[in-house]
């Protein structure tokens, strides 16, 4: 793409920047994020109802001294999946043996797992809708009778043996519960679906996460710092390290509300929590394609980026804003895109475009 290109799409003198608001977990998040988690279900601050199911759940297998049923847990990344399977282990008093589908890439990985589970253990895996079909066969009878079935031999003197395994919890974690088999989606007798926070609930959060890392900050610095954070608590964490940075160096070491404002604006992140990005995928589709129809694929190949990042991580948030429609013929801008923009006018019929 031309320099030109991409001052028109990210804003003049702004060269295409590492997304501070992308909700897929990153190293920097790795290390600040076990220090910032809740360390049980009492802190952990939304999804109410979900909490409180598992806390029945929890309950009732604690009485009858049963491991808890399978637990799948579905939704946008940064919503706390892992949190979740971190403290049902916690409040089970097991032991949380973590791991991510693209690391399970042959029977024997996952094998040398599950064998060496205790009793009770929760054994998480994220990202469990990238399991390779193989290795997810042999996941099937371990959920189900927990044993594992080998074929030894082959032909007329092929033979089963069952191993078997001790009595634990998979709780899995996925971004895109449509792509999991049904057999295996069948298997967990735990569902949750985890949703965007809400402004109050992330202030909360920011205000919890500014206190453990000693971190003054006024309640409507809070307040601005939950407004830009999409819904995600993992982008608010990430917002708060930004702004306290910035707030160290300077100013006094406060955090104000003029001070994040600030400092977000650096950031490229505007008062809605839209980024760089996210305004060239708009203007991409106003600006080039009369806003819309238009694929997909054809936004991707305008902003060089890929299709699956831009349907998964910027498309979401622009459709739950109400900024973007999706079409049998591609998507639409709204009039609240336009607006937003600052760019007078209403969408124009364009030419249909195929997906």
């Amino acid at each position: 793409m031309s320099d030109d290109a991409l001052k028109r799409l990210y804003g003049p003198g702004d060269a295409e920047p590492e997304r501070v608001i992308d909700p897929v977990d990153s190293l920097e998040d790795e290390v600040y994020g076990a220090s910032l988690r809740p360390r049980s279900f009492d802190e952990y601050v939304g999804q109410t109802t979900v909490v409180d199911n598992l806390k029945i759940a929890i309950e009732a297998a604690k009485q009858r001294k049963e491991p808890l049923e399978h637990v799948l847990f579905y939704g946008p990344p940064g919503l706390g999946k892992t949190t979740l399977a971190a403290l049902i282990a916690k409040e089970l008093g097991s032991a949380l043996r973590p791991t991510s589908g693209p690391t399970l890439e042959k029977p024997k990985d996952l094998v040398g797992i599950l064998t060496s589970l205790e009793d009770g253990d929760i054994f998480f895996i994220d990202e469990i809708h990238r399991l390779g079909r193989v290795v997810e066969e042999f996941l099937y009878p371990a959920m189900e009778e927990y044993q594992i079935d080998f074929v030894v031999d082959r032909g007329a003197y092929a033979k089963t043996l069952k191993l078997p395994l001790k009595r634990f919890t998979l709780v899995g974690a996925t971004t895109r519960a449509g792509m999991l088999s049904a057999p295996l989606r069948e298997r967990f007798g735990i569902m949750h679906h985890l949703d965007y926070y809400d402004e109050a609930e992330l202030k909360r959060i920011v205000l919890r996460s500014a206190g453990v890392l000693g971190v003054p900050i006024d309640d409507d610095a809070a307040a601005t710092i939950a407004r830009r954070s999409r819904g995600t608590p993992r982008i608010a964490n990430r917002l708060l390290r930004r702004v306290r940075d910035f707030a160290e160096v300077r100013a006094d070491g406060r955090v104000s509300k003029s001070v994040a404002e600030e400092a977000l604006g650096r950031e490229g992140v505007d008062e809605l929590g839209l980024d760089r990005l996210d305004r060239a995928f708009l203007r991409t589709i106003i600006d080039q394609y009369n806003g819309g129809p238009v694929g997909i694929a054809a936004i991707a190949a305008t902003l060089t980026e890929d299709a699956e990042t831009l349907e998964d991580v910027v498309e979401p948030y622009l459709l739950k804003t109400g900024f973007v429609t999706r079409t049998a013929n591609g998507r639409k801008a709204t009039a609240d895109a336009y607006a937003h923009l600052g760019i007078s006018g209403r969408p124009q019929p364009a030419q249909e475009r195929l997906l």
